[in-house]
């Protein structure tokens, strides 16, 4: 082995989600004594991202049976699972093939698909294997038959990277931390006074039950009430089978009487300038997110940010507890509609103390999340379970 570490990550998506967003950005800010290639199980935008980064990517084509599944259908049992099983181990003995060839010092694994159908290629070819788990493997987030799953195979594997204390709390293992972090270009000064013009309440994600899309089109009225003008954009697109959740959310409006202050976006992969229009972030999620990076992306903006008290989320807006000054952000209970709503009206109502947030939230969020922190964690950490010694001193 030279000191040139070799890292294969290995992702079950070729689409742009958050943990994808984050590997990109982690990437960019590895040093030289580390070379990092990408295979993946399909093909698709994030190929084109990576290899705009220099990251070399490979596409092993799988099932798509097996590549379609999403989580509740994994977390069911049926007759198909059987022919599913067959279709993983066919996968496997090609994976299998390609690791032999490639010989990476290092396997990361990068989402629950790829943790799980990694464990046995890594295992028949000894190649020290990491785990990132970017989902709090939980009953309120996943299917209990796959977080028991998840929970056992998680001994398996060398090391467990998580992203966040919440994360961590629900695997039965010694793990190690390591935020998403933000890219120096998604950062600018904090912003003196809230973009001229009618309030503009922003949420950024992918359209799905988990992101709270639908408790803000709820909150929407009570927000209107108090400021006729304001209108919510929701930046995102429903992905893993999210289109029904999309058409209620846009039934939801219509039902509400909404529609018309409600703008539908889409996907965006660069969200900067999304935010920056924004006079305040929310992030109304109803169950427990493992981490919230557009919340720490509307932080390195200067964005006031309302959100959900759970999770990693907590983690980013109150790091120490409870503040005992101005709070980075506001944190309402998950899915009380009528705590996100009073939370937005109150950011609305007070701009200068919501300016004042925004600037405390940009110095808290620079210090403790940028991306040039998150590489060096990995590289630690692969370097370890490779055996070999860090080079230079720790970050």
């Amino acid at each position: 082995m030279t000191d040139r570490l070799r890292v294969l990550v290995v992702d079950h998506t070729g689409d742009l989600g958050g943990a994808e967003l984050a590997l990109v950005r982690a990437c960019e800010a590895l040093g030289d004594h580390v070379t990092v290639r990408v295979l993946l199980f399909e093909d698709g935008p994030l190929r084109g991202r990576l290899e705009q980064a220099g990251v070399r990517v490979d596409v092993l084509p799988i099932s798509r049976a097996v590549g379609g599944m999403d989580r509740r259908r994994a977390g069911r049992l049926s007759p198909r699972h059987v022919v599913t099983a067959v279709r993983v181990a066919a996968y496997g003995v090609r994976l299998t093939g390609r690791l032999r060839r490639l010989r990476p010092d290092v396997v990361h694994t990068t989402s629950l698909k790829a943790d799980l159908v990694t464990l046995v290629p890594a295992r028949l070819t000894r190649t020290p294997l990491v785990w990132h788990v970017h989902d709090r493997i939980a009953d309120d987030y996943l299917p209990p038959r796959l977080v028991r799953l998840v929970r056992r195979a998680a001994r398996v594997p060398q090391a467990v990277v998580v992203n966040s204390r919440a994360t961590a709390a629900t695997l039965p293992v010694e793990t190690v931390l390591a935020y998403p972090g933000y890219a120096p270009g998604q950062a600018s000064a904090p912003r003196a006074a809230a973009p001229a013009g009618p309030p503009v309440v922003g949420i950024v994600g992918r359209l799905s039950p988990t992101k709270g899309q639908l408790e803000l089109v709820r909150a929407t009225p009570a927000i209107l009430a108090r400021h006729p003008d304001a209108r919510v954009r929701v930046v995102g697109a429903p992905t893993f089978g999210a289109e029904e959740h999309a058409e209620l959310l846009h039934s939801e409006a219509v039902r509400l009487g909404v529609s018309d202050h409600v703008e539908w976006v889409g996907f965006r992969a660069d969200t900067a300038a999304e935010l920056d229009e924004m006079t305040v972030c929310v992030h109304a999620s109803p169950v427990p997110e493992p981490f919230g990076q557009v919340v720490v992306e509307a932080m390195v903006r200067g964005v006031p940010v309302v959100a959900t008290r759970a999770g990693g989320v907590t983690e980013i807006l109150a790091p120490d507890g409870e503040p005992t000054g101005d709070p980075l952000g506001l944190l309402v209970p998950p899915g009380d509609v009528d705590a996100l709503a009073a939370a937005v009206i109150e950011v609305l109502d007070d701009p200068a103390a919501a300016a004042r947030r925004g600037r405390a939230a940009f110095a808290s969020a620079s210090e403790r999340f940028p991306v040039a922190r998150t590489a060096a964690t990995l590289t630690r950490t692969w370097r370890r379970v490779a055996g070999v010694p860090y080079p230079g001193p720790r970050p």
